[in-house]
This record gives C-alpha cells, structure tokens and sequence, in this order.
C-alpha cells in the first residue's frame, strides 16, 4: 500500500478529534487493506453538484470532519473575497432526509459561526430549489444544502450556492476547492457550540416566513388558471421518502388541484429509503406502489420527486391502459412545448436552456418556435450561470425554461437550480389542461414526433469504483481522445467536440472552431446521419456515461435504430 494512504490512515486512527467510536471503526478495517485503500487513496472531490459521496469514515468518505473541513474552507474564501459581507450577509443552510443530514448541516453552520459568519439554518428538512430561493430572499453570500440527491441511500453529501442564488461556478470553484484543500490540520477548524452561537446572535433558525414566499413565487407560474375539470383530475404524488410532500400538496391545494393523493408508504421523511432501492424517478420501479394507488383511485397520472425535490418523474396512462414513463428529454420537450404554445406576451428574446447531452431535437423546436437555444455543460449550475448572464446583460436572451435530461426542469426565476416543485406544479396543469382538450400528455409527445422526426435517446452508466475504477475511466477518455475513429458504426465521423480541449472539429469542413464553455472531460461524436454520441465520466458517482441521441422517420425505425446504436457502441468500445 502507498505510504501516503497509511500515513493518512494513521492519522485519523490517533487523532484525538475523532471521535472514538470512529477511531473504533477504523481499527476494524486496519487489516483489510483495500478497504483501507478505498477510503483513504484520495480526498472527496467537488464534482458537478459540489461533494458528494459514500458515508463513512475516511478522507475519501463525506464524514462530520469532511464537512467541517469543507465549512472551514468556504468560511476562508467568503472572509478572503469580501470579509465584511461575509460576517454582516452570512450563510444559509439547508437539508434534506438522508442519514446524517442534520449533523452534517449543523457541524457546518457551527464552523461558519465560529468564524463570525452569521448563518441561517432551516428548522427543519426543505429541498434544494427552496435553498436556492433563500439565498437571495434572504440576502445571503453563500448557500449550502446537504444533500446526495438521487444517489442510493449510502451517499450524501453537500451543494455551494453563491449570492446569485446558483451552484457555485468559476472563479468561485476553484478557489473555494484551493481553500478546502488547504485546510490540512483538523487544529485548522475553528469551533463553537450550538448554545454560544445562538446567544451571539451567529446561528438564527429559520423556516415558515421563507416557505410563503417561496410558495408565492412557484404559483406566479401558473399559465392556464382556469382549466375544466381542474378540481376533479385525479393525480397521483410520492416524495419518494424525501422533502417534496409538504410544500407540493400545499401549493397543489392553492391552486386548486383538490384530487392529489400522495402515496401514504412513500409521504413520510426517511433516510434508508424502505420502499425503493433507488429513491430516484428516472427508475421505473420507484413507481409501483403509486401506479397501485392509481389504479383504485381512478388517476391517469403518476408523479414522483427525488429526496431533495430538485428532480421530477412522471408515468403515465394510455387510453389501452398500458402505464408509460417520459424520460427526462420527453418530458423537457413537453414542458418547453406547452409553455412556449400557452405562455403570452413572450419576448422577441425568449430563450430556452438545455445542456450538450440534451436532446437534438430541441434545436429543431426551438427554431421552428421562434425562440433561442442555448447548450451548456452538464450540471443545472451552467444553466443558472446562463440565467445570470441574461439578467445582467453579457448575454441577451429572456429566459423561458431549462432541463437537463436528468429529469431536472426550472420554470421562473425565482430559483438558479432545478425545481421539482413548480415543475410537479406545471405538468399537473399541462396533463389536466391536455386532458381538458380531449387529447393527453402521451398524445401531445407523440404530435410532436410525428411533427419534427422521431428522436429517441439512450443512456449507458457503467459503474467503476475504487481507485481502479476511476483509473479506467481516465484511460478510456485517453484513448478516445488520442484515438478518435473516422468512422464509428459503419459511418463517418462529422465532428467531434472535445469540451476538455475546448475544441470543435468539423471533419468534413476541415476545420476546427473553439468552445467557449468552460472545460469539462466530455467527448462528443457526431456522425453522419446526425446520430450524437457523448462519453462523460460522472461528476457525483464513480461512473461513466454514455449518451445517444438519434433520430427516424417512424418510431419503430428509432427504436431498432437506437437500440443498435447502443450495442453497436459498446463493442466498439470493448475492441
């Protein structure tokens, strides 16, 4: 074993601020040499969202010591980039149901308020989008939510928000990593107790008066307010254990939506996640026990948030009774449709934002609607950048909608990250009103195919853990890079985008045009009958990801199309 990794072992196996029954912990696994490895070969890295990642005990761990690190890391890079705002503006924090959660939330708010940063923490769990609407209603520098999101229940972790109200991007980034990274001694993180912050007036609870306007906020986005029917359309809603339930039945019943019946397994908060495996609406298992309650009360549509309520599912029922589920760029084609069909007065400059492994068919709408498209990184934090980017004018655009295919949607302003609950909000209005119509949400997609072509995309995930697994997604990205084909599936290459180079080679045209987005290690192919194919590792899992988009003149040519794009790929990739 490096000497490194057992130094760091060492380490935190004598150090007195950990705790004992950690230290316990750890001489269990002193034997077990990769055990030791895994969780000591690297420290936890900020990835698309921020950090995240398995719990336990370790460098390459999230952790309470982890996380009060990281506090003491932002708390210098605030106190370096403006001192006085940093103390007088202050921080807030929010967090989610999983295990640990809280403690973490409440180490973190201690370190801040050890440093003289004042910080509001929630009274209690609330989701990401409403973090995100705190930190500007509440003036903040900084926003921190504790939260793995989708991952499986062994994950947290935590978000960086910046004043605007978004994830933190660059400069921000990349110093506040420096500054986490040099925080190298535990003797390095100030303390305080919760009783001393609260009589110094640095740690304030905060809950109720932020919920109404944030609450306020999402119903301004109502489109159609009278819709037939409206009060009488049957939906089905689960939280999947997590923050969603509160604040979506209390904006469901405000505007009118009288027949939500949320899954009575599924409302409650609750970390271990009993009743799914993966508490996460891109799986079509997480919808069982709501199709279940469906079917007895009559609802045509199921909806599912992910734990911190940033990520939306839907399943829905054809008139054969078969139960279907929209992937993430289905409905984001819906969405953008429906708004830019229903929305009025919408501005010469409208814009619509959408990430590099979004689907190709949202350029072909969006130029046939009249209306800017703009591609960005993967991760919402891009998108919330170019929001930002609008409002103050470097960019001029109106912002309309974004999504990335993750299932991640932001309707309004009043957010700089995805929005499970105005989006649950909005696709309960589009299905009611398309029901209204005598058509339905499975129709309206199916219009838009046979409309503009018939789009299909595909994601592969290969997971690769430990420092072997990260190794091999490196090497792959290497060789890809260093060795990219003429012809990929019997066809040529067009161009390649290379988002770490920041290169766009046009093969056929022989030229090579620069990518003005940030750095990031994603290729993309594009060949010649259109087909995309994207190779990124994954910022928050130890994955990587392949994504396909194709498109066919019916939907049974996309199908057989799609489906040996993928396995066509994979043998490439194996050879």
């Amino acid at each position: 074993m490096d000497a490194n990794i057992w130094k760091k072992f060492e380490n935190w196996s004598s150090s007195d601020y950990i705790d004992a029954e950690d230290r316990e912990e750890l001489k269990q696994i002193k034997d077990n040499t990769k055990e030791v490895e895994d969780r000591f070969y690297t420290d936890l890295e900020f990835g698309t969202g921020g950090m995240r990642g398995i719990r336990g005990v370790g460098t390459n761990r999230i952790n309470k010591y982890i996380v009060k690190k990281a506090a003491q890391g932002i708390a210098n890079y605030m106190l370096k980039m403006d001192a006085e705002a940093a103390v007088d503006r202050g921080v807030v924090i929010a967090y989610d149901c999983r295990i640990g959660s809280y403690e973490y939330s409440l180490n973190m708010a201690l370190v801040f308020a050890a440093n003289g940063i004042k910080t509001n923490l929630f009274e209690s769990l609330r989701s990401t989008p409403e973090l995100s609407f705190a930190v500007r209603e509440l003036g903040t520098m900084v926003g921190v939510m504790v939260t793995a999101s989708h991952n499986p229940k062994e994950y947290n972790g935590f978000k960086v928000y910046w004043e605007d109200g978004g994830q933190v991007v660059e400069p921000h980034a990349t110093e506040i990593v420096k500054e986490v990274y040099a925080v190298e001694s535990f003797d390095d993180i100030k303390a305080m107790t919760q009783k001393e912050a609260e009589e110094k007036g640095l740690l304030k609870f905060v809950g109720k008066s932020v919920d109404d306007k944030y609450i306020e906020a999402i119903k301004k986005e109502v489109i159609n307010t009278d819709i037939p029917g409206k009060k009488e359309f049957k939906i089905v809603y689960s939280p999947l254990h997590g923050t969603g339930k509160r604040p979506v039945q209390r904006v469901m019943k405000e505007i009118g939506f009288d027949s939500l019946y949320t899954v009575a397994e599924q409302e409650e908060p609750d970390g271990t996640f009993p009743t799914c495996d993966y508490a996460n609406p891109e799986d079509p298992a997480v919808f069982k026990l709501g199709i279940e309650l469906a079917e007895k009360m009559g609802s045509k549509l199921c909806m599912a948030n992910d734990p911190d309520a940033d990520r939306i599912g839907i399943a829905v029922k054809r008139k054969n009774g078969e139960w279907v589920y929209p992937n993430g760029n289905q409905v984001g084609l819906l969405l953008m449709n429906y708004i830019l069909e229903n929305k009025k007065d919408i501005p010469e400059n409208g814009a619509v934002i959408s990430t590099v492994v979004s689907t190709p068919m949202l350029d072909v709408v969006a130029a046939d609607k009249g209306v800017k498209m703009f591609r960005t990184l993967t991760g919402f934090k891009y998108i919330g950048e170019k929001i930002l980017e609008f409002e103050t004018g470097k960019i001029d655009g109106t912002y309309l909608f974004g999504f990335e295919e993750s299932y991640g949607y932001l309707v309004g302003t009043h957010a700089r990250d995805k929005d499970a609950i105005v989006s649950t909000m909005l696709i309960a209005e589009m299905a009611a009103y398309y029901e209204s119509k005598g058509t339905s949400v499975i129709e309206e997609l199916e219009k838009l195919y046979d409309k503009y072509g018939w789009y299909k995309e595909g994601i592969q995930a290969i997971t690769m853990s430990g420092k072997e697994g990260a190794e091999k997604i490196q090497n792959i990205m290497k060789s890809l890079r260093e060795n990219m084909p003429v012809e990929v599936l019997g066809k040529k290459v067009k161009k390649v985008r290379d988002f770490q180079l920041q290169k766009d080679y046009d093969k056929e045209a022989g030229k090579e045009y620069p990518i003005e987005l940030p750095k990031s290690n994603v290729i993309q192919m594009i060949l010649e009958d259109d087909t995309h194919i994207t190779a990124r590792p994954s910022g928050t899992e130890p994955k990587i990801k392949y994504y396909y988009g194709i498109n066919a003149k019916t939907e049974a040519e996309s199908e057989k199309k799609l489906e040996n794009t993928m396995k066509g790929f994979s043998e490439f990739l194996e050879k």
